[in-house]
């Protein structure tokens, strides 16, 4: 199940949005589902952070008569994905297929550089909702290598939206696709991506983001706990289960489950790839996970 996420207090305070963005994020059109849609579109994942879920109707003129969209992420993605279910409505599949991220964030009158990835995911599901439509799997070579490993995204992914946006810098990398924004590993490989593409034989790791400020023992309670309610709970919750802050230790946050969660044989994956990548999301790329049992 994929859920429409409205933190608005969050939101409001983190990043300095336009009129129309926060219009489209305090009030989203077409939230739903299209009953026996033509195309559908699934991009990202729950784990990531960040999912998206367009369904679109066509009319007996071939043209888009109705689209809706679930998803699950921050302002930006909300509003990008109403935006893009807007945009395409009255358009041919051949016109919306000409729809890029770039138009959604004009459409929204632009979106704060950390949040461009939000356009990126709308306009992959668009294209992954025509090709749907048409009864065609994958772009060939669309997997690729996963370069990082903490949002998913591969070689491929990054090479069609730096091409696409003329980025130059792992920074910028990471604000259109989140490759690189958690634990950096993958900095390197990010700028031989950029290198290759650009031939360029100078070292593009040094445009990487600069390291988040030291947080305080107290701002990093803050963010810790404010993004367990806001990333962490809801999922959890879905499904019987919940989570406690037990303790924060430096970087190490102890948690304990909740109800199905505490003997749910895959408590492990639901700390490493959901919790553990929250915070690393949100609070800073070094923080580790542990169980308390308790």
């Amino acid at each position: 199940m994929i859920y429409a996420c409205l933190y608005k207090e969050e939101e409001k305070f983190m990043w300095e949005y336009t009129e129309k963005t926060k219009e489209y994020f305090n009030n989203p059109v077409n939230v739903g589902e299209v009953e026996n849609p033509d195309g559908i579109g699934e991009v990202g994942s729950l784990a990531c952070g960040d999912a998206l879920r367009l369904t679109f109707k066509l009319d007996d003129q071939g043209r888009i008569a109705e689209a809706k969209f679930q998803t699950f992420g921050c302002a930006s993605a909300i509003a990008s994905s109403a935006a893009l279910t807007e945009m395409i409505k009255g358009k041919t599949l051949e016109e919306a297929a000409r729809i890029s991220n770039q138009d959604i964030a004009a459409f929204l009158g632009g979106l704060p550089a950390e949040k461009m990835h939000c356009s990126v995911m709308g306009e992959e599901a668009l294209r992954a909702a025509i090709r749907n439509y048409h009864g065609l799997e994958p772009l060939p070579g669309e997997d690729g290598e996963v370069i990082c490993q903490c949002f998913g995204v591969t070689d491929k992914e990054i090479e069609r939206v730096v091409r696409n946006n003329s980025l130059r810098s792992v920074g910028e990398v990471t604000n259109y696709t989140k490759a690189g924004g958690a634990c950096g590993r993958c900095v390197d490989k990010i700028s031989a991506v950029l290198a290759r593409i650009w031939n360029s034989q100078q070292p593009v790791s040094s445009l990487a983001p600069s390291p988040p400020p030291r947080l305080t023992t107290i701002k990093k309670l803050k963010l810790v706990e404010e993004t367990l309610e806001r990333e962490v709970r809801p999922l959890l919750q879905a499904d019987g289960g919940d989570i406690e802050l037990i303790d924060i230790n430096g970087d190490v946050v102890q948690v304990a489950l909740r109800g199905n969660c505490y003997a749910c044989q895959a408590s492990q994956t639901t700390l490493g790839q959901l919790v553990q990548k929250k915070l690393r999301e949100f609070v800073a790329p070094t923080i580790t996970v542990e169980e308390v049992k308790s």
